[in-house]
C-alpha cells in the first residue's frame, strides 16, 4: 500500500520543487511564493508523464519520489520556458 499524496501536500511538494527548480535554473529572483508553487505542480505532472512514458512506475512511490518528480518536472519545465522566451 503506497502512500497516497494529497492536495495539500502537493501545494508544500510543488513550492519547494519549484523553489529549488527556480534556483537550479537561476530565476528564483523573478518568481514569487506562487508561481514556484505553479511551476512545482505543473512540473509534477510532466515530470510524472514523462516517467510514465519512460516506463517507471510512479504509482504510490510516496512524498520523497514524488519531490523528485516534480523537482525534474520543474526544472524541465523552466529551461523549456527559458528556451522559448530567449532569457538567460
Amino acid at each position: 500500500m503506497g502512500a497516497e499524496v494529497g492536495w495539500i501536500a502537493w501545494i508544500i511538494i510543488g513550492g519547494l520543487a519549484g523553489w529549488i527548480g527556480s534556483k537550479i535554473m537561476g530565476t528564483d529572483e523573478q518568481q514569487g511564493l506562487l508561481l514556484n508553487i505553479i511551476v512545482g505542480v505543473v512540473g509534477a505532472f510532466l515530470g510524472g508523464f514523462l516517467l510514465g512514458a519512460l516506463g517507471v512506475d510512479i504509482e504510490g512511490a510516496g512524498y520523497f519520489f514524488s519531490f523528485l518528480t516534480a523537482l525534474l518536472g520543474a526544472v524541465i519545465l523552466l529551461w523549456l520556458v527559458k528556451l522559448v522566451t530567449g532569457r538567460k
